[in-house]
């Protein structure tokens, strides 16, 4: 492990009024520097104190008294930083906890960067580079799927997979350096077919976590998705039933909606990142006429279409339209206003669509059926939560940089030309995965991993 470095600290709880507010201080001296802020109600020493060990006390600022508190302390290495850590727990006033923070600093300690802890975390050996960047996944997690995926990812499940790549891949490449470098001595070589067992294994590998990447992604940070059809069908009324308020304006003029409304929604466990566009349409009417070709092309480049349908009217030629703009589409038919007379049916719109619903957005009747719809839809797409998945596009351009190593390796291999050609191929490939996991990675590529983190993380 590294030595403990300068003390830093942060508020590590969000900048908003709160219960509670966490000062994390880690590094040299952090316990030193608590003493000076934090006073133990039992009299105790600070910096004699084991880790995990809470005490209760009062935290000082501008020479009185600030709050009550609590601080946590944590021994190195068994701290979330490998370094020394107190965490000073007071009530969660945003001046209380400036104030305090302010005291420590004072006391020793320098403000810390954006994901400076979880970079020293890194450092210190308490996780790799794939690991840490779970880190903020998991922070940002919107729904179950995303959670999941992060937390396997800060569990090793990523890390695991791709070591096991490496380390096959590093076998062959030490067999051919050892034969290649040693040629009088006795060493066994190793075959053409067992290399290309190994290279094509592990190419396989790599490619179905790069195949789970898009619905991934899509599951992790949200599917864009667009509400469409044409106006007065209930458009907006949708989008304000799935937001749970009136996002979107509801009125009975045809027209309302002449640019996108988007908004995050969760629906189920799916995020959705959602727009709710003018209805399509041909009109005289210039500004109607500009949010109609956005619609069309936000419909163009969704993942996502729920297509909105009036079912108390029969089905026009703008419908028609809407319908032929959706092929090829992953797309929902919501047939709304099912509070009234019905005028279509399910199977004049189920053979263009993968799910038709019913439902009345008025009244909320056939959310839970659209809910169902929506998940049965999206989940079939293959994404696994449980396996190994990739967290962004640093990690992604990694494995795709090893999988086309690893075919150079095997069109050398079939070309017959030197195994010192093969060998470079391979341990290319060896590097573009240790560098995913931060092994080989380089200084700059691990600033900028943390660069991306939030104060106090």
């Amino acid at each position: 492990m590294k030595m403990s470095e300068p003390a830093i600290a942060a508020i590590s709880t969000p900048s908003a009024p709160g219960g509670i507010g966490i000062i994390r201080i880690s590094g040299e001296n952090a316990l030193g520097i608590a003493a000076k802020v934090f006073t133990p109600i039992s009299g105790e020493d600070l910096t004699a104190s084991k880790g995990y060990r809470a005490y209760y006390g009062s935290a000082f600022a501008e020479g009185k008294k600030a709050d009550e508190a609590v601080c946590l302390v944590y021994r190195a290495p068994h701290s979330y930083t490998g370094e020394d850590v107190a965490e000073i727990n007071c009530h969660g006033g945003l001046f209380i906890t400036n104030l305090i923070l302010r005291a420590v600093i004072e006391a020793g300690a320098r403000p810390a960067q954006p994901g400076e802890f979880t970079k020293r975390a890194f450092l210190n050996g308490k996780m790799d580079l794939a690991e840490s960047e779970s880190v903020m996944a998991l922070i940002g997690a919107s729904g179950r799927q995303a959670a999941n995926a992060a937390l396997n990812t800060l569990d090793g499940r990523l890390s695991g997979k791709i070591d096991e790549c490496a380390k096959a891949v590093a076998g062959v490449c030490a067999s051919l350096s050892a034969w290649v470098d040693y040629p009088d001595e006795d060493i066994e070589e190793i075959t053409a077919g067992e290399m290309e067992k190994v290279f094509s294994d592990t190419k396989t590998a790599l490619e179905e976590i790069l195949g789970r990447y898009d619905s991934g992604r899509a599951m992790t940070e949200g599917i864009e998705t667009v509400i469409a059809g044409r106006p007065n069908v209930g458009k907006s009324t949708v989008m304000n039933l799935l937001t749970g308020y009136e996002r979107s304006i509801v009125t009975d003029v045809a027209g309302t909606t002449r640019d996108a409304v988007e908004e995050k929604v969760l629906v189920g466990d799916i995020v959705l990142r959602i727009a709710d566009t003018a209805g399509i349409r041909q009109t005289d009417d210039k500004v109607e006429n500009i949010g109609v070709e956005i619609a069309k092309k936000r419909l163009e480049r969704a993942e996502l279409v729920i297509a909105v349908f009036d079912g108390a009217e029969k089905l026009t030629d703008e419908d028609r339209e809407i319908i032929a703009l959706c092929k090829g589409k992953k797309s929902i038919a919501l047939l709304n206003k099912s509070d009234l007379a019905p005028e279509v049916t399910a199977q004049e719109t189920e053979q263009y669509f993968d799910r038709t619903v019913t439902i009345s957005a008025k009244t909320g009747e056939g959310r839970d059926e659209f809910e169902k719809a929506l998940t049965s839809l999206l989940l079939s797409s293959g994404f696994d939560s449980e396996a190994a998945n990739l967290t962004g596009e640093r990690q992604r351009d990694c494995c795709q940089r090893a999988v086309k190593h690893l075919e150079e390796a095997l069109e050398a291999l079939h070309s017959g030309v030197t195994l010192d050609a093969v060998n470079v191929c391979a341990d290319c490939a060896v590097d573009a995965l240790l560098e995913l996991t931060g092994k080989r990675a380089s200084a700059a590529v691990v600033d900028e991993v943390f660069s991306r983190f939030c104060v106090g993380k």
